[in-house]
């Protein structure tokens, strides 16, 4: 699931950047051309984003650029990514390494082999502490998992989202409960480390009982570090379609309920709640998703991909075809390039800052909003800084836009 790859309007437990509020200028396309916006005279990159768009099955609730996997793309596409890497390498010196999708697995263990060892043969991974690669419970194998430790992944998050049969049927995934433990089994076989589990809540037809089982049947796996999402009803979704028709649609009273148990239960057998919708033992938060809510530079790579660098954010084209094509034929592959002005920036700071345990620094936010906070008891102060509390985090959103000012 995401992870902050999208920008749009969503509900507390949507983890992506609220920017319904943003101001940003959108620049003739010629103006990304020879590598971006001046993006080469910034300074190094320190979070590496690689984005797989293959899927075994699309999911209808799933709004990131994806398509069924097709073996007649794929090297075309690997060939693609890595001439991006050679353009963009010079800028990069990563610490974090995240393979989203999509489904990275769905690549075989060749191609993974491929895709991973030519970015290491052309991106200095030197400082790389942290490589994750997610993962759908219907394509773990040992092999593949042993390959990718041989690799440097160190970190799998594998898209469980529910351990019902029925709710699994509803969200259209291609896997089962039990062969999500097997291939859980399998990860901690093969020596991972290191493994988030994610699970979705707010399913049409769930029910507390199911959601608690859900929860209790993860934390007694035992996994490093849990996602918990509200399902949410995005354009372009079939999830969409059936909220259109009236036949499906978020219940916030419901929704915030299941939240407060999850907050509840995983912060009780010791999953510490560092940001909204993520819970992780101590010293196992993502590192690659702090950087991305700390407002850190970070470059993406393949369709659909963002970066950010230097005050500037930039899209490749969202098509697989014609992102190969761009990139391969040596032409412009970018769909937007966006300048970040100083009120667009201070709001994400806010937005996102908020979202996480630590919270933000006091000095950007609205000082009579903050009082008002305090003394209703939905934030609290710490060494310059203030977080919200469990309260707090039910109208996040909100909060964001009016600390702003």
């Amino acid at each position: 699931m995401s992870k902050t790859r999208q920008c749009q309007r969503g509900w507390i437990f949507f983890d992506r950047t609220v920017c319904a509020e943003m101001s940003v200028v959108i620049f003739d396309m010629g103006l990304a051309r020879a590598g971006g916006v001046c993006f080469e005279e910034c300074a190094m990159v320190r979070h590496l984003y690689v984005h797989i768009p293959f899927c075994p099955k699309v999911c209808p609730y799933c709004s990131f650029y994806k398509e069924a996997s097709d073996r007649n793309k794929t090297q075309a596409f690997l060939d693609a990514v890595l001439a991006e890497a050679e353009g963009e390498a010079g800028g990069l010196r990563p610490e974090t390494v995240f393979f989203g999708g999509g489904t990275p697995s769905a690549l075989s263990t060749a191609q993974l082999e491929c895709l991973i060892g030519g970015l290491r043969g052309r991106i200095d991974f030197s400082g790389l502490r942290e490589f994750t690669l997610e993962m759908n419970p219907a394509t773990v194998s040992l092999e593949k998992a042993r390959a990718l430790l041989a690799l440097g992944v160190d970190r799998v998050s594998m898209g469980v989202q529910s351990w019902d049969a029925e709710l699994l049927k509803t969200l259209g995934r291609v896997h089962s409960g039990p062969q999500a433990r097997r291939s859980y089994e399998i990860l901690r076989e093969a020596g991972v480390g290191n493994v988030n589990l994610d699970l979705i809540f707010g399913i049409p037809g769930q029910s507390r009982a199911q959601w608690e089982e859900s929860l209790r049947a993860t934390v007694e796996l035992g996994p490093d570090h849990i996602s918990a999402y509200c399902l949410t009803y995005e354009e372009d979704t079939e999830f969409f379609k059936m909220f259109v028709r009236g036949e499906a649609g978020p219940v916030p009273e419901r929704d915030a309920e299941f939240f407060e148990l999850a907050a509840e239960l995983l912060e009780g057998a010791g999953y510490g709640q560092y940001e909204i919708s993520n819970f992780a033992r101590p010293g196992r938060e993502c590192r690659h998703n702090l950087g991305y809510w700390r407002g850190e530079d970070y470059a993406g790579l393949g369709p659909s991909a963002f970066s950010t660098r230097g005050g500037w954010r930039r899209r490749n084209v969202a098509d697989t075809e014609g992102y190969t094509r761009r990139v391969l034929g040596g032409l412009d592959r970018f769909e937007s390039v966006e300048k970040i002005d100083e009120g667009a920036r201070r709001f994400e700071r806010v937005a996102l800052g908020l979202r996480m345990r630590e919270g933000v620094e006091e000095g950007i936010l609205d000082s009579a909003g903050v009082e008002r906070l305090v003394a209703n008891g939905l934030a609290v102060r710490d060494g310059g800084r203030v977080a919200l509390t469990r309260g707090g985090r039910l109208l996040a959103d909100e909060i964001a836009v009016e600390m702003v000012g």
